[in-house]
């Protein structure tokens, strides 16, 4: 099929399939079925079976919302999305335990999308990637497996994600959409395609390239200056000074950017800066200052374990089989997502020391804590046994609660690290 009979194209005749279902995949996928067909794909036919009876289990969708998409369909069967002519992409990009990306659902991903690719077809990725992914990596697996021309039988784009897991005030239709293409006019229609939902507006790229790098810098940008704010807080610890009080004076300057020390993790800020730098380093650079930054937040977690354990030990408390309760497990406050939480890294350095750690979170799924981190939740967390209690995640839960009551799941002169300042510095022993 030629260009021409793209361009021909009408948001009316667009039929959508969104692969991966996940915290960015189900929210699109909702937000274009209240206005023309889309079919939801995943792999995981539990997840489709929930959706299916109207649940997100991620808590991105809510119930009513989700039914509300009436031209949205879900399936795990690759047949079903065959007859659809855009496929929009929103796969998980992880990294492995080297720390180096893992294409592997984005590459699998593109070889399903191969088995039922068209002439005409459009192929958007949203996931988060190094610049030049989608074309130099992506797409031959589209055009191996299709048999396919690329940007003569089937074209692609690039619309990188934004979505803030747990934030209802920064939703999908809320925040401006990066949009690119692989022709000029290709870039056009998949423009016009997110502005028919997205009621900030739309922001077209100069070309796919500009939009993954846009993409990976934004997190890049993020984790640096948290970076450095961990920095800072491990220096005015040593000196004996608070640093939420030192944030607090600063952050009356105008334009002071108002960052707080404290644990990196999730889906992006903890990752994205990893694609940034793999692919510097292919192309012959070495990054400094990003990698100098992930250096220090990857290393945050063992630091607040150790500050656990010199307290322990000022109050004299024996560290080899002291009891601590980990309060929170998810990577942020009021949200199930535990993908890339750097609570674990606390967790195994206290374990390191030899003691006993109980992890409790009401936000977090058991099954999934215990398949992804091979912890075991525990539920009703008992009265008056513990030695030493972090708060490592702010869940409303725990913040309703006050110091007091927390203090209460410990011992007589117990330890109580309240890693997100979430009380008043006089109402716990340490903070970051």
């Amino acid at each position: 099929m030629s260009e021409a009979t793209l361009l021909s194209f009408s948001l009316g005749s667009t039929k959508i399939a969104v692969i991966g279902l996940g915290y960015v995949g189900l929210p699109l996928a909702v937000e274009f079925g209240k206005h023309r067909p889309v079919i939801g794909f995943d792999i995981n036919a539990r997840r489709i079976d929930a959706l299916r009876a109207g649940h997100d289990s991620t808590l991105e969708v809510e119930d009513d919302e989700l039914t509300s998409a009436k031209h949205l369909s879900f399936t795990s069967a690759l047949e079903d999305i065959a007859d659809c002519n855009v496929y929009l992409v929103t796969v998980p990009t992880p990294i492995d335990v080297h720390k180096r990306p893992d294409l592997t659902p984005l590459i699998k991903a593109s070889e399903g999308i191969g088995k039922v690719l068209k002439s005409g077809d459009i192929v958007v990725y949203e996931s988060t990637v190094y610049p030049g992914a989608t074309e130099e990596d992506c797409v031959p697996v589209l055009e191996a497996v299709s048999g396919l021309r690329f940007n003569k039988d089937f074209f692609a784009g690039y619309s990188p994600e934004r979505i803030n897991p747990g934030d209802k005030t920064h939703r999908l239709t809320k925040i401006t959409k990066v949009t690119s293409g692989s022709t000029p006019e290709v870039a056009d229609f998949v423009d016009r395609l997110y502005a028919s939902i997205i009621e900030a507006g739309t922001h077209k790229a100069a070309s796919i390239r500009v939009a993954e790098a846009s993409k990976v810098i934004e997190n890049t940008q993020r984790d640096l200056n948290i970076a450095l704010i961990n920095e800072l807080s491990v220096i005015f610890n040593q000196m004996g000074i608070d640093t939420d009080a030192v944030l607090e004076a600063a952050g009356t300057k105008w334009n002071f950017l108002p960052f707080r020390p404290g644990l990196v993790g999730g889906h992006c800020v903890g990752v994205d800066p990893y694609y940034l730098t793999h692919k510097a380093e292919s192309i012959g650079y070495h990054p400094q200052i990003i990698l100098a930054g992930r250096r220090v937040n990857d290393g945050m977690g063992a630091y607040v374990a150790k500050q656990l354990i010199k307290a322990l030990l000022r109050q004299r408390i024996h560290v080899q089989g002291a009891r601590v309760l980990l309060l929170g497990l998810t990577f942020k406050e009021n949200c199930p997502d535990l993908r890339n939480t750097r609570v674990v890294d606390v967790i195994a350095e206290l374990q390191e020391y030899g003691v006993e750690v109980d992890v409790h979170d009401p936000w977090a799924d058991a099954d999934e804590a215990k398949v992804e981190y091979n912890l075991s939740l525990t539920r009703d967390p008992a009265v008056g046994v513990y030695d030493g209690l972090i708060l490592a995640v702010a869940h409303n839960e725990f913040c309703e609660m006050g110091p007091t009551a927390l203090r209460k799941l410990g011992k007589e002169g117990a330890v109580l690290f309240d890693l997100k300042s979430v009380f008043e510095a006089s109402e716990s022993d340490l903070r970051l």
